[in-house]
């Protein structure tokens, strides 16, 4: 299923940038930095190809890719900073979030929202949804936006680098990364089912010292 499901964004994804080029590619990393789930494992990969293919020019290729990478973080920031604590205050306990631990989050991104920024930009999975957090703690924009920056461009350069070694085998290093990306899903899942317990238990412990 999951195959199918990357073989079916593969062929759209090349379709479109084949069509569209430049833009194509900007336009793909911008939707995939606002959470939509377009791998850039695809997008800068191919347009890697097309340059070995000279169809595209490489640094334009990794420009355009890094460019549409901060332009849709900051959206998804936007977005966030605009409805993000409001929504969670008032759905957060559902989730077991409640007001300390966006108080929490709000002074992580104040003192180390930099490096979480960076870092979190060459990170598969991470790398996509960071800017919703980072909006709703209301991360100061310039360091965000220059993270981002700093953070996206060696992995679009690597990305299209990697397609322009592998030529008409640039589907290979899709196939790799996805392995790394659902490990990466996989321990974020586990941080979040601990997250539940630990919370989940610490209620518990402070109704049995109430009662």
């Amino acid at each position: 299923m999951v195959s199918q499901i990357i073989e079916f964004l593969t062929g759209v994804i090349t379709q479109f940038i084949s069509a569209t080029g430049y833009a194509g590619v900007f336009f793909l990393m911008l939707l995939e930095s606002c959470g939509i789930p377009i791998p850039s494992e695809i997008i800068m990969p191919f347009s890697g190809f097309l340059t070995a293919t000279g169809k595209l020019s490489f640094w334009a290729v990794v420009i355009m890719g890094t460019l549409g990478n901060v332009a849709g973080s900051a959206l998804a920031y936007y977005i966030a900073k605009a409805g993000g604590r409001p929504l969670i205050e008032k759905y957060g306990k559902f989730v077991l979030i409640s007001k300390e631990d966006l108080d929490w989050a709000d002074n992580w991104f104040l003192k180390r929202g930099d490096i979480t920024v960076l870092v979190s930009r060459v990170l598969p999975v991470v790398r996509t949804y960071i800017s919703f957090p980072a909006g709703a703690a209301k991360m100061e924009i310039k360091k965000f936006l220059t993270y981002t920056l700093i953070g996206s461009m060696p992995w679009s350069i690597a990305l299209a680098y990697f397609g322009v070694k592998l030529e008409n085998n640039w589907e290979l290093i899709s196939s790799k990364l996805h392995n790394f990306d659902l490990a990466i899903a996989i321990i974020v899942v586990l941080a979040i089912f601990g997250y539940i317990w630990h919370k989940t238990a610490n209620g518990k412990s402070r109704k049995n010292n109430v009662q």
